[in-house]
C-alpha cells in the first residue's frame, strides 16, 4: 500500500531554514514557560505530598471540599473535579509539607464529617516522601539522558561503523558525569552539560549520523515538555513512560530514513548530497506517513476513551509521534548537510 505516487519529488531539503526556525521557536517557548513557572508542574511522583481521588454521592462546590479539609488542618492543597465515566470526580493534591502517614483516612475523615457517612466513595491514596521523590526525579532525568546518550552509539555503530568511537565517547561521559554528581551538581544541570558536550563530540568526531539522531530526540522531548507546559499538565513518572515510548518511535523514523540514505549513496555516489537526502525522504515518505497515521489513530482513541488514568501519557504520544515524525524528516535528515565542505556525497557519509 502506498499513499505518496513513486517519482513524488516534494522538496523537504528545501524547506529546511523554515523548519530549523520553527523548531528553535518551539524549544524558545518550551524554555520561556518553564522560566516563567518555575520548571514543570511536578506530579506527586516528583513534588512529594499525597494525592487522594474520591466520587462524592453529590456534586459538591470545590470551596465547600476546601473548606472541609481546613477544618481538619490539611493546607496546601490543590482541588481538581473531573469526570469519570459520566460521574464528577474530584482529586486532592497535598503538599509535602503534611505529615504524610494516615493521611488518607484523615481526609476521609474531613470529606465524611461534612458531607456525611457513605456520600464518599475514595478511589485511589498515593503518597510520596520528599526523599522518595528527589530520588525518582533524578533517576528519570538520568533514565532520558542514557537512552538519547546510547541510541546515539547505536546509530554510530549502526551506520558508520565507529563502535570504538562511540563506545569511547559514552564511557567518557558516563566517567564525567559521576564526577560531576560526587562534586555537587545538580543534576539538572549536569544532564544540560552532558548533552551539550555530546553533541561537540559527536561534531568533533565526524559521528554525521549519531548528530542528526541526537538533536532530533532533544527536539522531540523538549516539544513534547513544552506542550505540558503549555497545557499545565503534570509532569509524572507516566510521562516519563510516555518520553522514553516518544525517543524510541521517533529513533525508528529517522534509521529507516538513514538506511535508505545509506541505499542511494552506495547506488550513485556522485550525486549531489541534497538531492540524494532530499530523493530518500520522499521514497520512504509513504511508509512513514502510514506508519504514523495507524499509530497516531490508536493513540487519540487512547486519549479520547482512556479515562482520566492514562489521559496524559496519551497526550504526551499524540504529541510526541507528530513531532517525532517532523523530526526525522526535517531536523534528522538535513543535519547531515551541516557536513557537506564542498565535497561529493560519497565522500561526506562515507
Amino acid at each position: 500500500m502506498e499513499l505518496i505516487r513513486p517519482g513524488t519529488n516534494i522538496d523537504f531539503v528545501g524547506k529546511r531554514k523554515w523548519a530549523y526556525s520553527i523548531s528553535s521557536l518551539m524549544i524558545l517557548i518550551t524554555i520561556v514557560l518553564f522560566f516563567l513557572r518555575g520548571g514543570p508542574n511536578y506530579g506527586v511522583d516528583f513534588a512529594g505530598g499525597t494525592v487522594i481521588q474520591f466520587k462524592l454521592g453529590k456534586k459538591q462546590a470545590i470551596s465547600e471540599i476546601r473548606e472541609a479539609l481546613r477544618s481538619f488542618q490539611l493546607e496546601g492543597t490543590h482541588i481538581q473535579e473531573f469526570e469519570e465515566g459520566g460521574e464528577a470526580e474530584y482529586l486532592i493534591r497535598i503538599g509535602k509539607g503534611q505529615e504524610l502517614a494516615g493521611i488518607g483516612e484523615k481526609a476521609q475523615d474531613a470529606l465524611i464529617a461534612k458531607f456525611g457517612q457513605g456520600a464518599v466513595e475514595i478511589r485511589r491514596v498515593e503518597s510520596v516522601g520528599p526523599q522518595v521523590s528527589e530520588d525518582l526525579r533524578e533517576k528519570a532525568l538520568f533514565a532520558i539522558f542514557y537512552s538519547i546518550l546510547f541510541m546515539g552509539v547505536y546509530i554510530s555503530g549502526r551506520f558508520e561503523m565507529k563502535w570504538t568511537m562511540s563506545v569511547i565517547m559514552a564511557l567518557s561521559l558516563c566517567a564525567v558525569t559521576y564526577a560531576a554528581l560526587r562534586l555537587g551538581v545538580s543534576v539538572t544541570w549536569l544532564i544540560i552539560i552532558a548533552l551539550f558536550v555530546t553533541l561537540i563530540l559527536c561534531w568533533l568526531l565526524n559521528l554525521k549520523y549519531a548528530l542528526g539522531a541526537i538533536i532530533a530526540l532533544i527536539h522531540d522531548a523538549a516539544v513534547t515538555l513544552g506542550a505540558f507546559a503549555l497545557t499545565d499538565r503534570e509532569f509524572s513518572l507516566t510521562t516519563i513512560a510516555a518520553l522514553l515510548t516518544i525517543v524510541g518511535y521517533s529513533l525508528n523514523d529517522t534509521i529507516i530514513i538513514y538506511d535508505r540514505i545509506r541505499e542511494n549513496l552506495r547506488r550513485t555516489r556522485k550525486q549531489d548530497l541534497a538531492k540524494l537526502i532530499n530523493d530518500s525522504v520522499n521514497q520512504t515518505l509513504s511508509r512513514t506517513l502510514i506508519t504514523s497515521g495507524t499509530t497516531l489513530m490508536v493513540v487519540v482513541a487512547l486519549f479520547i476513551f482512556g479515562g482520566n488514568v492514562i489521559h496524559d501519557f496519551a497526550f504526551a504520544l499524540m504529541v510526541g509521534f507528530v513531532v517525532g515524525t517532523y523530526s526525522s524528516v526535517y531536523v534528522a535528515s538535513p543535519i547531515l548537510l551541516l557536513f557537506e565542505k564542498k565535497k561529493p556525497a560519497s565522500e561526506t557519509l562515507k
